[in-house]
């Protein structure tokens, strides 16, 4: 094996929010972090289905997005951005 070439190796302090929530549709079990990169945006996990993104007030706005991500359906998809409205 050659010689690793890091991109990057960085330690940066997170803070994340675990947060469980019933819609009308699904329940959702998110974690949330927020850390220093990432251009003010947050990292969005869903512990359920063990998709994620790096989502800003941007990406909520951009249709189909969060449906793609996530691999909801329309309906669930508003329920969690009407949520990540609040947080992100």
């Amino acid at each position: 094996m050659g010689e690793r070439l890091f991109l990057y190796d960085d330690l940066l302090n997170a803070k994340t929010r675990f947060v469980s929530f019933m819609g009308d549709n699904s329940r959702y079990d998110l974690a949330i972090i927020s850390t220093d990169r990432f251009y003010g945006k947050q990292i969005v996990l869903d512990l359920q289905s063990s998709h994620f993104a790096i989502i800003g007030s941007d990406d909520l706005e951009e249709e189909g997005y969060i449906e793609h991500v996530f691999k909801l359906s329309e309906e669930e998809a508003a329920e969690l951005i009407s949520f990540l409205h609040e947080v992100v």
